[in-house]
């Protein structure tokens, strides 16, 4: 493995911990495909802390590419939806 992938691999994981609530969800592979680059150009003095890795893309959303964007907008809106229901079902 590349170290551009090994550090996509990281955002990716990072994003997926950041993003959604359940530890039982699956990996996006989307969010390292359209984020990656992004993480890199934006993120690239974080490596290898993921939860600076994730805060770092979080706090920089805005200049985030619009597919990486895209990705971290709808898995927002899955998290906060689960969460919804498990609130609900207490």
């Amino acid at each position: 493995m590349t170290r551009h992938q090994t550090i996509a691999s990281l955002f990716a994981f990072s994003a997926c911990l950041a993003l959604q609530t359940s530890p039982g969800l699956a990996f996006s592979s989307e969010a390292q495909q359209m984020c990656s680059a992004d993480a890199m150009r934006l993120c690239s003095s974080e490596i290898p802390d993921i939860p600076r890795i994730t805060a770092c893309m979080v706090r920089n959303k805005s200049q985030v590419s619009p597919g990486c964007r895209a990705v971290m907008d709808r898995e927002h809106a899955a998290a906060a939806a689960s969460r919804k229901r498990e609130a609900a079902a207490q």
